[in-house]
Order: structure tokens, then sequence, then C-alpha cells
């Protein structure tokens, strides 16, 4: 049984009616709210005019904040707000004017814009930004938002007039860490530092967590099978129909109070309270077991670098989880660290992969799922492989092979809506997608390239 299996074609047809009036809904917000944006930017554009053709060359700001009180007044909304916004407006605006029009024109949501302008904000040259707006917006229209920052990221490295050593160096001086309070007695810590180590905390917490969770549910079901094993041996004592009753009324006894005290706390609870145990007493001494296994943990990234950047003779940066560049000191050290790398073998040309192998054994078509997948294999879904199932996209128990061309990660919720709603995917080929809605819509879903370098020439030999 699957999840809308008993619809009717009538309801089928009112949800896929349903789903047309949303998509246009949201494109006229989108386009609403870059039209938002364009009258705030005239509101500062104006607001810096009238200040140029004043006598006192002090009056900006003051300028500025005037014509913030005045709009912030008829919003009934702080002036500070508008303030606010009509800087970001600008920003946008002036910036990226090829993304403020596409999503004038509906073609992007405003949180795809937000997404492509911030993954390049640090785009200096005005050509520069148009050509990585053109390329971005035509990727945003069939992507979600996390996907496209993720993808933002690599683009706008293309553009990067300063390698990301160079701009690696200048930011790891801006490296910190502050506290905010929240009220109800609780705090914020932040910290800003190299993407590598903090994304390696992280890890390393999330591990920590997941294994103090087994640990406790582990002990918990030795517990109840304990107190029952001793029920079940004082009733022994007796023969015959009363034992027999008394056995069966042990086995369904409600479970001890050591089960009902168990852990309820989630992954992101503990993982709060392990960072705490470990800044304030350097080991997780209120978690930990008795033979160590929390400290024993360490963290773990996955990084892929070009072999041209780590021979140290190209400019493409390493990438740490599909996620974020990185600069390419610490993607060597990484590398001359490690106990053993995944070779990624692609095409010179269109960038696709063609293979995953490793000097030592191990389970190579995992890796090569891994590798090509990067993430789950839903449409507009950002969770990384490395937190999802590896699914048969023909069930194994119908005949499915175990083959790459019948693999692909899925995470917990798509594996699930996979196999328990009318939603149907298939792969078209190795790699690529097809999903079917239950109104019949279908949506490819494209592996994302590796990180790597392509060449534009022509590679097939001269004649002699």
């Amino acid at each position: 049984m699957t999840a809308l299996a008993d619809a009717t074609i009538e309801q089928v047809e009112a949800l896929s009616s349903a789903t047309d009036m949303l998509v246009e809904l949201e494109r006229t917000i989108s386009s609403l709210q870059a039209a938002r944006d364009g009258v705030l930017a005239i509101g500062s554009r104006l607001a810096l005019q009238v200040a140029d053709e004043a006598e006192h060359p002090d009056f900006g700001d003051q300028t500025t904040r005037t014509v913030a009180a005045e709009m912030a007044a008829a919003l009934r909304v702080s002036d500070r707000t508008v303030q606010a916004r009509m800087a970001d407006a600008v920003w946008r605006v002036e910036r990226f004017p090829l993304v403020w029009a596409a999503q004038g024109a509906g073609r992007i949501s405003a949180a795809h814009a937000r997404a492509i302008c911030e993954a390049a904000e640090h785009l200096d040259d005005a050509a520069d930004r148009d050509a990585y707006s053109a390329e971005m917006v035509s990727f945003a229209e069939s992507e979600s938002p996390n996907r496209v920052s993720r993808r933002g990221r690599r683009v706008a490295e293309k553009y990067q007039s300063r390698s990301i050593d160079g701009r690696h160096k200048d930011a790891r001086q801006k490296r910190s860490v502050w506290v905010k309070d929240v009220g109800d007695g609780m705090t914020q810590l932040g910290l800003l530092g190299p993407s590598a180590l903090v994304h390696g905390v992280f890890e390393r917490l999330t591990q920590m967590a997941q294994t103090v969770q087994e640990h406790e549910s582990v002990s918990d079901r030795d517990s109840v099978q304990e107190q029952s094993a001793r029920r079940a041996s004082a009733a022994g004592s007796s023969f015959g129909p009363a034992a027999n009753e008394s056995s069966d009324a042990a086995a369904d006894a409600p479970a001890p109070d050591s089960a009902a005290a168990a852990d309820a706390r989630t992954i992101a609870q503990i993982r709060a309270d392990l960072a705490l145990d470990l800044l304030l007493a350097g080991a997780p001494t209120g978690h930990d077991t008795p033979d160590g296994l929390l400290a024993a943990i360490r963290g773990s990234v996955s990084v892929t670098v070009p072999v041209t950047t780590l021979m140290g003779c190209g400019t493409t940066p390493a990438e740490l989880d599909g996620r974020t560049p990185i600069d390419s000191v610490t993607a060597r050290m990484f590398a001359g660290a490690a106990s053993g790398w995944d070779r990624i073998l692609t095409h010179p040309i269109t960038g696709a992969l063609l293979a995953v192998d490793r000097y030592r054994p191990g389970s190579e078509l995992k890796r090569y799922l891994r590798a090509r997948d990067q993430r789950c294999r839903f449409p507009t879904c950002g969770y990384l492989a490395a937190d999802s199932d590896i699914d048969h996209t023909h069930d194994a128990a119908h005949g499915g092979p175990t083959s790459a061309d019948n693999l692909g990660h899925l995470c917990r919720r798509h594996h699930t809506l996979k196999h328990h709603s009318p939603w149907h995917v298939e792969q078209l080929e190795p790699g690529v997608y097809a999903w079917t809605s239950p109104t019949r819509r279908t949506y490819i879903d494209e592996p994302p390239r590796p990180n790597t370098v392509t060449f534009t020439e022509d590679l097939t030999p001269a004649p002699f």
C-alpha cells in the first residue's frame, strides 16, 4: 500500500491543478519581490542624488535615513529595517542586473537569486559578474537554491581575479569566536575558521552523537532482556500451566525504568552537549564509555582536487564535500596525510565521470557511486551522499541488479517516498534519473559534474 494509491482521477487532477496554481503564484511573488527591490533601489538612488546636489557633503547618510524614514512610516515598519533593505536591494540590482531581471520575469525565485548573488559577492569586475550571472540563471531554472549555492561557488571561481590561495590567506585573518545572548538563559557560540577544519569538527561531533544514541539504545535493550530473563527464571521454578502464564505475563510486562529513562535527546542536542564537554574539559567526559569509545572518534572530510592542482601546475581549486572550494595548501596537506585516495577519472572534454578506482583494495562500487552522485538524487534535494542510502532503482527483490546503472543515493526521506508513494523513478542512463510524479510530471536529475579540469581544444592526433 502506498500513499495516494487509492486517489481518484478527479483527486489527482485536483492536485495537478493546485500544483500549477502554486507554481504561477510563486512566479508572481518572485516578480513582485524583484519589483520591490527595484523601488527600494530607486529610493536609495534618489537619496544619493539629493546628497550630491546638497551644499553640505556630510548630508549623504542623513538623506538616506530621511528617505528610509519616509518609506518606513508608510509601511509601518522600522526605518532601520527599510534602510537595510535599501542597501541590499541596491547591491542586487546594480551588481547583478541579469539575476534581478530573471527574478522579475519569474524565471527564478528570490531564494535562487539570493544564492546566485551571495556565491559571487567577491567578484569585482562587472563583465565577470554578468558572465557568471548568465551561466547561473540558466542552471537555476531547473535546480533548487541549495544546489544553486554550491554550483555558484564553483562557477564563481572561474571569474576570480585572485586565486583561492591568496584569498584564503587574507580570509584566515578574520577567524574568530563570538557569543550572542538570545534570552531564556541561552547563548549562541559562533566560530569562523577554515572550512576544512570546521566541517571536520562538525563531522566528528555528529559521529560522536550518533555513537551516544546507538550505545544508549543497546544498553536499554540489554537491560530489558536481562530483567525479562530474571522474571522468566523466577517463573521457571514452577511447572505446568501456571508457569507458562507467568512467563507470558513477564514477556508482556511494560519496559523497566531504565528504558523509560532512555536518552530522549536529538542528534542536534547531543552534538551541542558534546561540543561544550570538549571545549570545557578537553574530552567528552559527560558522555564517553568506560573504554573511551567517543574519544577514539576522529573527524573526517572528503576533498576532491584535480591532479594538476595537486602537482602545483593548475589553478582549479579543490572542493570540500562538493560544498565549497578550499585552498590548495590545505588540499595538499590532506592528500599527503591520507592513508588512501579515491582516483576519479573524468572525460577531458565534458568532465563526465568515467570511473573511480583506488590503489588499495576496497568497495569500488560504493566509492564510484558516492563520487558520481555527491548528493541525494531526488530533484532539488541537497543531502550529501554520505548522509544518504544507496538505493536500487529497480528493486533487488524484483530482479534489479546491483550495478552502477541501477544504484544511486537517496536520503531517507526520498528513499521512503520512492517506496511508499506513487512517485516512479528510472535511470534513463547510468546516473541520469527520471522521476515521474503522481500527476504525471517528469523531472530529470543529472549527477553534478565532479570538480575537474576540462579542455576545449581538439585532442585528436594530427595525421602524419
